[in-house]
């Protein structure tokens, strides 16, 4: 039995090879960080965003793509790539503009897809018209930051937006035929279990394509850091984290794609919690409960008996 429908299988099945994922910055901002929504941002997000460590973002797009490559070609015999644009909301600019900044990624030898992370306010007809016209050439995904459906928590998070807005930014990617991989934190402050199962539920029936899951963490220079050194947020232990997972995995439809099972900072922006380091060690350990349980994704899918 399969336990899960991991993106990494997916992939291997398409290229025949393991295709790694090029994190990008390609010199955006945010609405909730410039004061078009506020300045502080979201609450667990720091001042490099979703940057990868690696990355440099002094460098063009293209020269951080082709210098990732090399590396990867020597240290992991690599030779499928996905151009990931990933610091901070990727479509908040004007379509000419995002044009230049994707158009670096084009002529680069063995590209073969472009995912673009943003948040659900910064969508509209052109720039999606855009993004669908690199469809005949790359494998293209928009990355939907979402965290949780509840309105209440996404405003305790200061996420800036709505879920209704996330419907309506999924209705529109949708009709452009563009997968949409949805963000969610497991663990954000006062949500139960039973708001986490709802958030499943929910995306499952809105047959989204992919999702990334994320357990609630504390990175360096993020709002987050000093509510947790003050003791305001309390975070998951590995094995409670790990159990949740495995429930949320159990009511995601059984076709959506899962892309991440657990998220961390790197070794200079990450404060807590410690275990969430030991990234292979997670997943190793929801493999582990999810056979233990004889459960897998989508087990208790369309159950609505089941919390």
């Amino acid at each position: 039995m399969k336990l899960y429908n991991d993106y990494n299988s997916v992939l291997r099945e398409k290229y025949g090879c393991k295709v790694y994922r090029i994190g990008l910055d390609g010199g955006f901002s945010c609405p909730n960080r410039d004061g078009t929504i506020s300045t502080s941002g979201c609450l667990y997000c720091s001042d490099v965003g979703a940057r990868s460590s690696y990355t440099d973002p002094k460098n063009s797009i293209r020269e951080q793509l082709i210098s990732r490559i090399k590396y990867l070609r020597q240290a992991k015999n690599a030779s499928r790539f996905i151009a990931y644009f990933q610091a901070f909301t990727n479509t908040y600019d004007s379509p000419e503009a995002l044009k230049e900044r994707y158009d670096q990624t084009l002529g680069i030898d063995d590209v073969v897809g472009i995912s673009i992370g943003t948040r659900p306010d910064t969508l509209d007809d052109a720039k999606l018209k855009l993004i669908s016209s690199y469809a005949d050439r790359y494998e293209m995904w928009i990355e939907l930051g979402l965290q949780s459906i509840h309105n209440r928590t996404l405003n305790a998070i200061n996420r800036g937006h709505t879920f209704e807005d996330f419907l309506s930014a999924l209705k529109l990617t949708q009709k452009f035929h563009i997968p949409v991989c949805v963000h969610v934190i497991l663990g954000l402050p006062g949500e139960s279990r039973e708001d986490m199962m709802k958030t499943a539920k929910s995306l499952s029936a809105l047959k989204i394509d992919g999702i990334k899951m994320h357990l609630l963490h504390v990175l360096k220079n993020s709002p987050m850091e000093k509510l947790y050194a003050q003791g305001e947020i309390s975070l998951m232990t590995r094995e409670e984290y790990v159990e949740l997972a495995c429930d949320f995995i159990e009511r995601l439809d059984p076709d959506i794609i899962i892309q991440r099972l657990t998220g961390e900072g790197d070794s200079k922006t990450h404060v807590a919690p410690a275990w969430a380091m030991n990234k292979t060690g997670t997943i190793n350990r929801i493999k582990q409960v999810l056979t233990k349980r004889g459960t897998c994704q989508g087990s208790f899918y369309g159950k609505t008996a089941i919390s």
